[in-house]
């Protein structure tokens, strides 16, 4: 009976599911606030790799994908109703996970962005505190000395 799929659909089918699980899986998992850079650049080569991960799927989603189209012609209708609402479903949810990693990358990449940014500025501003911290150590000039008076006081 040949609109039934063939062994290679099956097969294949089976892989895209487990792989969609263990993404959305991965996916679900808590955003914790990290303020330490390294494990921040570690999540994200994770969802890079997640993302050529999904890029290598496509082929066999596009080939689920074709052979229900194929199997719609020659089937009987409540046949190719089943395999055209599972490949809808697998579409939604791959959609779905494409767009959240999308959404995680640039998240991720933002706040990144934003932890540099902030470190730099605690580094000058932790330089600038320690430079205050010994000008205010300096010894004041003497009453008289009117000039060097005029210089510390420029410099506060």
């Amino acid at each position: 009976y040949d609109s039934l799929p063939p062994a290679h659909y099956k097969e294949t089918m089976s892989t895209i599911l487990v792989w969609i699980q263990q993404s959305e899986t991965k996916l679900s998992t808590p955003q914790v606030a990290v303020a330490d850079y390294e494990i921040m650049e570690q999540r994200l080569r994770e969802l890079k790799a997640l993302q050529s991960s999904l890029q290598e799927q496509q082929k066999g989603l596009n080939y689920l994908s074709t052979t229900v189209e194929d199997m719609s012609r020659k089937a009987p209708a409540e046949v190719s109703q089943r395999y055209r609402s599972e490949i809808e479903v697998i579409l939604g949810r791959w959609k779905k996970l494409s767009a959240q990693l999308v959404e995680h990358c640039q998240k991720l990449e933002e706040l990144m962005t934003k932890l540099q940014r902030f470190q730099n500025d605690t580094k000058t501003l932790k330089k600038w505190m320690a430079e205050v911290d010994v000008f205010l150590k300096e010894e004041w000039p003497a009453l008289g000395d009117s000039e060097a008076l005029e210089k510390q006081l420029e410099q506060c």
